[in-house]
């Protein structure tokens, strides 16, 4: 027996919900026509609208990047060729130092010379002079 009345029961509550959601549905006011048109128009309108104002910035936002990008390029490319040529021009800078220092040394050791040749000369005047 409570089968049967459950069985009453849930019968009784389907077409309750079924008559509840018919009267629902009567409540609601539907478009007409031609609002459902104006209204698909003005969706399509807008999300063309939308898609054009994404392609211009993507567009922009593009060539700013590939702008930007060619410029950091070349500031890097600047800056590598200006610290070579600095390294380039420190190398030389020691490399004439160093030739300058080997000439003035050089030049030391050839004066150093003259004047022990000069001396050695001096000298053998000297003895010359006194064995005469």
């Amino acid at each position: 027996m409570a089968k049967e009345a459950k069985k009453n029961k849930d019968a009784k509550n389907k077409k309750h919900f079924f008559k509840d959601f018919k009267a629902e549905l009567k409540k609601v006011i539907w478009p007409t026509p031609k609002q459902i048109a104006n209204n698909t128009v003005a969706v399509i309108t807008i999300v063309i609208i939308t898609a054009a104002i994404v392609f211009v910035l993507d567009l922009v936002f593009d060539i700013f990047n590939e702008q930007g990008i060619n410029r950091l390029k070349s500031n890097i490319k600047n800056k590598i060729v200006v610290e070579n040529s600095v390294e380039n021009n420190i190398d030389n800078e020691n490399d004439i130092q160093t030739t300058d220092n080997t000439v003035e040394e050089n030049n030391e050791t050839s004066s150093e010379e003259d004047n022990n040749q000069e001396t050695v000369e001096n000298e053998s005047s000297v003895e010359n002079e006194n064995v005469q």
